[in-house]
């Protein structure tokens, strides 16, 4: 079968463009069709994707020859989750902001449509610059939509978040510009390839600042400890849909980038620096995880709690495990499949406090709308990781990777299990059981938010029953990342 990545890539963008000239009300239903389209190629990439069969449905074009940059697209195991993680989130997501009115609509959900298309690039990408290019793209539509269509201090937030990210992409760039000329041969052509880039040499020490300016930005990107300086006000001030998409799927480009560039391409880098990662991943889920028990607003719950599962996914791909590695890309797609439903069940719940999403004046939700508290619950054991779910058992792959060689920091990020129990228990009893809060209105989700909202939990819970549909398929692509690196 015949699968173009450029169909799905630019299809977004296509959608975008056209809803900008429809009048105002028909471009957000024109957006949400193209975003329904790219989940329905997704869907059919997954059923004809090849396990075992390295990089497929390849895309290799001259773009910019003279500076050795090529179009360069494909898809193996380490993205093909990634794309579908993209293309399943973007759909409840543009199908809630369709529900609301916004002003400039037709801004809002070109800006929208962006940021698919950049978060699909800089997954496909094969190409180092291709990368970059759709990495920085990605600051752009969400520096807008936080900026145009947030709340609170806005101005503060998107400043900060432009500053610690644009701060990292530069750092990135000027990397990426140094590895390609550093590893010219003598009389050769510069490359951005990653396929070529891994056949070239770079001295081990010169791979490991190169390393250290990569991971500069993916740290940023994600966010770990201790770049997360724009998280909070980002988190406070951002739409809802736009947070759940930044949290979920955004975040998700940094730890990739460690996977698809970093252990491939400089793995003599990547194990110099490899006992401070893993600190810094440990202290990550620690520090996530107390500061998420601590915090009364629940965006900043969930905002915590991402700093560590992040964490986690960080110690999987630093164990130099195949089954830590593993569980990295399963949480990576886990973790999105949770936190976008979440936020977008804060959403609801929100719109029925009066717009407060502070625990203390949360509660009683469940007593008549035991529909939308069934969705909750499902949500929180996934994300506290309970028997049966996704997460349990990609954390446990993580684990048990960690555990070869890494015993003292699996069992110190073990802590982050009992306190993501504790933290997501507390979220859920204060905002469904506890005492009405003065503001609340209890009932049940309506029928849109619904669909939007129970697709996600299925896919939630059918990844709980059959995991092995993830990760039979990424196997064969997570040796190869890390094999070089594990040397």
């Amino acid at each position: 079968m015949t699968i173009h990545l450029s169909i799905i890539l630019f299809l977004p963008l296509a959608t975008g463009l056209l809803g900008a000239f429809l009048p105002r009300e028909q471009a957000r239903w024109a957006v949400l069709a193209g975003t329904v389209a790219v989940l329905a190629y997704a869907i059919v990439l997954l059923a004809d994707f090849e396990p075992g069969g390295g990089l497929q449905y390849v895309t290799d074009d001259e773009w910019i020859p003279e500076l050795g940059i090529r179009y360069q697209l494909g898809v193996d195991g380490l993205n093909l989750f990634m794309i579908a993680l993209t293309a399943i989130s973007w759909v409840p997501c543009t199908l809630v902001a369709a529900l609301r009115e916004h002003d400039r609509p037709r801004l809002f959900f070109f800006n929208l449509a962006l940021g698919e298309t950049a978060v699909l690039g800089a997954f496909m990408a094969q190409d180092l610059a291709l990368f970059i290019v759709f990495f920085d793209l990605m600051l752009v539509p969400f520096y807008f939509m936080i900026g145009g269509w947030g709340t609170g201090d806005r101005v503060r937030a998107t400043t900060k978040f432009v500053i610690y990210t644009l701060a990292g992409s530069l750092l990135m760039l000027a990397g990426a510009i140094a590895l390609g000329v550093l590893s010219t041969p003598d009389g050769g052509s510069v490359s951005f390839s990653l396929a070529e880039l891994q056949q070239r040499h770079v001295s081990g020490g010169t791979q490991d600042w190169i390393v250290l300016l990569f991971a500069l930005a993916f740290f940023v990107k994600a966010p770990l400890f201790p770049l997360h300086g724009w998280v909070p006000e980002t988190y406070r001030s951002s739409p809802t849909v736009t947070i759940a998409l930044l949290s979920g799927v955004l975040s998700k480009v940094g730890v990739y980038g460690f996977l698809r560039i970093v252990l491939p391409v400089m793995p003599q880098g990547a194990q110099h620096w490899q006992e401070l990662f893993i600190v810094v991943a440990v202290f990550s889920i620690l520090y996530g995880s107390i500061l998420a028990f601590s915090q009364d607003n629940v965006r900043l719950v969930v905002a915590y709690s991402s700093i560590a599962q992040l964490g986690f996914i960080v110690l999987g791909i630093f164990a130099f495990d195949e089954k830590g590695a593993q569980g990295a890309i399963f949480q990576m797609l886990n973790h999105g499949l949770v936190v976008v439903p979440l936020f977008l069940i804060i959403g609801v719940i929100a719109a029925r406090a009066g717009g407060s999403e502070s625990l203390s004046e949360l509660g009683g939700m469940a007593f008549r709308a035991p529909l939308l508290a069934s969705l909750f619950l499902i949500v929180t054991f996934a994300t506290l990781a309970m028997p049966g779910s996704g997460n349990f058992v990609g954390e446990l792959l993580v684990l048990f990777g960690t555990f070869e060689d890494k015993l003292v920091y699996g069992l110190v990020a073990s802590a982050g299990v009992v306190l993501a129990a504790v933290y997501m228990i507390r979220v859920f009893q204060r905002m469904m059981h506890n005492r009405p809060g003065p503001a609340v209105e209890s009932h049940e989700i309506d029928g849109l938010h619904l669909a939007a909202i129970a697709p996600l939990v299925a896919v939630i819970v059918a990844l709980g029953v059959y995991p092995n549909f993830v990760v039979h398929r990424t196997d064969h692509s997570t040796r190869h990342a890390i094999v070089e690196a594990s040397r």
